[in-house]
């Protein structure tokens, strides 16, 4: 037990200066960038490997998601493996859950609403009352034909396009990785 400015802390350690340090360490895996590769996986062509993938809840209701979509996912030591769909995801059966995941829901928005058949994201109830305007506005302005609850909150209802997404120049009100 370490006592800190005369104050006994259980559990409190006391690094001291060292001339080197041998060992290994691993950080956790990246929610943000996990959610990005795993998305990017289901879209490419064959299997992609991600080795420290997050095993947040978040990503894992990106991952049941993108099942849901065809891709298939395995999981094996400490790495997530992707086959993806070569850009063609197949329609979901059911309303995609993407649980508490905001990341989830948003930029998987943005990959359905360029694609040929009809889905729906859901989320629990925490979820189903945060706004995704930030994200429908640039999408329905190129074209994307989505719904959202009353105040732009879910559950989304995405269609096919009736004449595909069209670029756009949209300056970002408030900066968003989700919204780019």
């Amino acid at each position: 037990m370490n006592m800190t400015a005369g104050i006994e802390s259980p559990g409190l350690v006391e690094v001291q200066p060292a001339r080197r340090i041998n060992g290994r360490l691993t950080l956790p895996g990246d929610k943000s960038i996990s959610h990005r590769y795993a998305m990017l996986g289901a879209l490419a062509e064959g299997e992609s490997r991600f080795e420290n993938f997050s095993t947040g809840a978040d990503c894992a209701s990106t991952l049941a998601c993108l099942r849901a979509l065809g891709a298939s996912v395995r999981h094996d030591d400490n790495a997530v493996t992707v086959s993806g769909c070569a850009g063609k995801l197949h329609p979901p059966a059911a309303p995609l859950d993407c649980g508490n995941s905001g990341s989830t829901m948003r930029m998987l928005a943005g990959i359905l609403a360029a694609q040929p058949f009809a889905s729906e994201l859901a989320g629990d109830e925490s979820l189903s009352r945060r706004p995704m305007g930030r994200i429908l506005e640039p999408l329905r302005r190129m074209g994307a034909d989505i719904r959202a609850a009353e105040g732009d909150q879910p559950p989304l209802h995405i269609t096919k396009p009736a004449a595909g997404l069209q670029g756009i120049t949209y300056r970002l009100p408030i900066p968003s990785a989700q919204v780019k």
